[in-house]
């Protein structure tokens, strides 16, 4: 173990690393349908997983926002059930593990886990199709504990335009500024990973609360949709928010976007989805990755990132968000959830501070979070629930 590892390993002692999305619990769901006997986290799952109890410990991870994804080819209330669906698995995860996890739906619960040595259990959703166009489903959702919304997964829904897809809204309409309305009146993040450049513009110019990116990366170092435009970033000092860095190689290595074209395009030739976390998907990436070696992201490549986000929004207005168990490749030193150590290493030798690493770390999330409460509070106060239909506000 060199200095700055040695180092990295010491100040997440104290300031553990909040990571801002990780799709275990969709990984679980095609694997094992929720089966913890068999993918029991408690043990080393290396062989399946990116994640486990074990490696959480070694990476010093002390929150966790578990994302309760589903497909965005989900519709209507299959969408929502499913998404129910992984709201339960969560909750089997923190009473299967209470001595190592903790259900944390405030800021203040998230220190209570970190002083009591547990890992804070946080979950998102991620796609506004997850809500079926019904604010009363959005603040169903806030009450089971979800704490934030990433508006749009892949494809554009009806109320707002995803990066990856075709626009055809410009941003938001008027619904999805009601959606960010009411998510600032429940205390529920607005989170703009995955949403068209117009869609982040939009969401700052309505939302009273900090938002957040739950896992994107600097465009400016990677020409990808998935990642922020330097305008939005220098926005998010007056907005309060938060960026977190995602590791998926695709968006943080210019030369591994091509590669992963042609990676999505072999699973869709062998009837599978790009994102298929089953057995059978990851033995078709491994074959591919065999026959076509793909250019390799470090964690030098993400650093480079979060140096660049720290110059445009700030050292207060970034983290981390790793999207493990949600991709299919990982950059070299950081393969899993224990990896984290090398990455705060690599941005120690940048002469990061120890002050703003835990800023990084932790500090920011947990401050955004308890921000968007103390907006919640405030709007409660001044209004009750929003009623607005899709129908009545787009016509």
């Amino acid at each position: 173990m060199n200095a700055f590892e040695a180092a990295a390993r010491e100040l997440l002692a104290q300031w553990p690393v909040v990571d801002g999305h990780n799709d275990l619990p969709w990984a679980l769901r095609e694997q094992v349908r929720y089966d913890l006997d068999r993918r029991d986290i408690a043990t080393d799952q290396s062989a399946h997983l990116h994640t486990d109890l074990p490696r959480l410990r070694a990476g010093g991870v002390g929150a966790q926002f578990w994302s309760v994804y589903v497909r965005s080819d989900f519709a209507g209330d299959t969408a929502v059930s499913a998404t129910l669906e992984q709201i339960d698995a969560v909750g089997e995860l923190v009473a299967r593990y209470p001595d190592q996890l903790r259900l944390a739906l405030t800021a203040d619960a998230m220190e209570a886990a970190r002083a009591e040595g547990r890992i804070a259990s946080l979950m998102g959703a991620e796609g506004g199709h997850s809500i079926n166009n019904s604010l009363a489903t959005l603040r169903t959702l806030h009450r089971l504990g979800v704490r934030y919304l990433t508006l749009t997964h892949n494809d554009t829904i009806d109320w707002a335009d995803s990066a990856t897809d075709e626009p055809r809204h410009q941003g938001l309409t008027a619904f999805g500024e009601e959606v960010v309305r009411e998510m600032n009146r429940c205390g529920m993040l607005v989170d703009l990973s995955h949403t068209s450049a117009d869609t982040m513009r939009d969401a700052l110019g309505v939302s009273t609360a900090p938002v957040i990116f739950s896992h994107s990366s600097a465009r400016a170092v990677c020409d990808h949709p998935r990642n922020v435009p330097d305008d939005v970033l220098e926005r998010l000092a007056a907005n309060g928010g938060l960026a977190m860095a995602t590791f998926v190689p695709k968006f943080v290595l210019p030369e591994a976007v091509a590669w992963t074209l042609r990676a999505d395009e072999n699973m869709r030739a062998h009837g599978l989805q790009p994102l298929d976390t089953t057995e059978a998907g990851r033995r078709v990436q491994r074959a591919f990755e065999a026959a076509n070696p793909r250019p390799k992201a470090t964690a030098a490549t993400v650093a480079d990132h979060l140096d660049h986000m720290r110059e445009v929004a700030g050292v207060d207005h970034i983290g981390i968000g790793g999207d493990f168990d949600g991709t299919a490749f990982t950059p070299d030193g950081l393969a899993d959830v224990a990896g984290y150590p090398n990455l705060i290493a690599e941005l120690q030798g940048r002469n990061w501070s120890t002050a703003d690493l835990a800023k990084l770390t932790w500090q920011n999330a947990v401050r955004t979070l308890r921000d968007a409460e103390d907006v919640a509070r405030a709007e409660q106060r001044r209004r009750g629930p929003s009623h607005a239909t899709i129908e009545q506000l787009d016509g």
